[in-house]
């Protein structure tokens, strides 16, 4: 079982503290992902440290043994399959993360980059492009895990994304898939972590309203008016955060 790192983990959710990780390159979209966090897990503003990447050389490790999990999110202005002058240090702390069982959630760009880290493979694929809701597939594996356990053979999920993981890492279980893209969520074998290419810390509204800033995604116009239309609610999702943070909790 993974250590706690955090005093007051013993009396829930309420207290527990979160890092989250971001790859974010201006500030509207770095404060809209930790109001979306916020938001979708509960979490009160004092129990969530954010760090982004772009803007530091490394992550001091007393913030992550500060934390009780880790959240590493998405990204509208890199791609996993580039290398940054962050990639090697934060591989080799995802790499320290898992050989240390720490509770590690990756979104989007946190997925794809926890699968490169731990020996996946993710590449550029955007004829496998998925944007705005879409229909998600439960695998077996599903069925017992304290994150997953609860969606339905079929549900709705957030997307928005050019790069998927192509191969999973040494150790992984494919959780989740959809009609066009294998590996929608992954969990590493006896440890908890896990990665999910869909956004389980948005809502429609605020996934509009990152596609709003990061139009490239859906350039145009009127597709982007009828992907709008065609927005519905994907309660099942929404669940897997506030499951992550009791998760944590449990595991103490």
């Amino acid at each position: 079982m993974a250590a706690c790192y955090h005093s007051c983990m013993t009396t829930g959710p309420a207290t527990i503290k979160i890092l989250l990780v971001q790859i974010r390159g201006d500030d509207f979209s770095a404060t809209h992902e930790q109001q979306c966090v916020l938001e979708m897990s509960g979490l009160d503003p004092a129990q969530l440290d954010s760090v982004n990447v772009v803007d530091v050389d490394g992550i001091d490790p007393e913030r992550y043994d500060g934390a009780d999990g880790i959240i590493i999110g998405g990204s509208g202005s890199h791609s996993v399959v580039d290398d940054d002058p962050f990639t090697d240090w934060l591989a080799a702390d995802v790499r320290r993360l898992a050989d240390r069982g720490r509770p590690l959630l990756g979104s989007c760009w946190g997925h794809q980059f926890i699968a490169r880290a731990l020996g996946g493979t993710v590449i550029h694929d955007p004829e496998h492009a998925e944007v705005g809701v879409l229909e998600a597939h439960a695998l077996d594996a599903t069925l017992d895990d304290p994150l997953f356990g609860h969606l339905p053979a079929s549900f709705p999920v957030l997307m928005g994304h050019h790069d998927r993981v192509l191969e999973l890492p040494p150790g992984a279980t494919e959780l989740v898939h959809s009609d066009i893209c294998r590996n929608q969520a992954f969990k590493m074998e006896g440890v908890p972590v896990y990665g999910t290419q869909f956004h389980s810390e948005l809502t429609p509204g605020r996934l509009i309203e990152r596609l709003t800033q990061f139009r490239q995604y859906m350039p145009d116009d009127a597709e982007f008016e009828d992907l709008k239309s065609r927005m519905r609610p994907t309660p099942e999702a929404a669940m897997i955060l506030p499951r992550f943070l009791e998760h944590i909790a449990r595991s103490c």
